[in-house]
């Protein structure tokens, strides 16, 4: 396991990677005080992406890299590894960063490098997760944060939030009550990471020195949980944006 940081040392460095609208990235920012980790840089593929606007409005530096520039996507993870490792980062969080990445990418940051799925892996990995549940009949939906390794959505899982699927329920629905609970679960992994609680080995996830069940440490449905009313907080989106997927 990680040390636990002294009170003499510097917070952990985060640095978060987004190709939207950044409301995963909002929780985490807001959680940074409490979490005892600081953002040092907010890095999107996309100029447009709202995320940018909120990092900036609170005083973390951006970076935009193109991705349509670049000839291969080793090219441009090469070029992004640069622009990250700039900022020396202990760990560097997707949230909703929309590029898959090459093996060397993944490797080069194996073990500090986390991601947030819009659905209980390992089922549904991939996008249209939400519609894919009700395609399927599942009286269950959720989240999950995981490690990520060279297989998309493939890597442990560390924690997932649960949510019940309801009758009336619809993609649209489904998506903003299981972003609720992204914005809760995702900040508290991090802060996990920066308390030197989790760490990645041969055999999985460890939390504490314990290894994590293949669901990592799972929470929900809570009982008599209506729609809308799951325990996170609700962060705005700007119009048109997508949360995970």
């Amino acid at each position: 396991m990680s040390p636990a940081p002294s009170a003499n040392a510097r917070p952990c460095q985060v640095v978060v990677l987004i190709s939207g609208s950044g409301s995963n990235l909002q929780a985490i920012m807001d959680h940074a005080q409490t979490g005892g980790y600081e953002l040092g840089a907010v890095i999107s593929n996309r100029a447009d992406a709202y995320g940018l606007q909120r990092a900036a409005g609170a005083g973390i530096a951006t970076r935009v890299l193109d991705h349509k520039v670049f000839t291969t996507r080793e090219a441009f993870d090469a070029q992004l590894m640069l622009e990250i490792d700039a900022f020396q980062p202990d760990l560097v969080v997707l949230a909703g960063f929309m590029r898959i990445l090459s093996s060397g990418f993944v490797q080069h940051y194996a073990g500090r490098l986390l991601n947030i799925h819009p659905s209980l892996l390992p089922a549904y990995k991939g996008t249209q997760t939400h519609q894919r549940v009700l395609d399927a009949g599942d009286s269950r939906h959720g989240a999950s944060v995981h490690f990520v390794t060279p297989e998309l959505d493939g890597g442990p899982v560390i924690r997932q939030a649960v949510i019940n699927v309801q009758a009336d329920d619809n993609k649209d629905t489904l998506a903003q009550r299981v972003a609720i609970e992204e914005h809760r679960i995702y900040p508290e992994v991090v802060t996990w990471f920066a308390q030197g609680r989790l760490q990645l080995n041969a055999g999985g996830a460890l939390l504490d020195g314990q290894r994590l069940p293949v669901s990592g440490v799972q929470s929900g449905p809570h009982p008599g949980q209506e729609p809308g009313k799951e325990s996170g907080k609700e962060y705005e989106k700007e119009p048109g944006q997508e949360s995970s997927q």
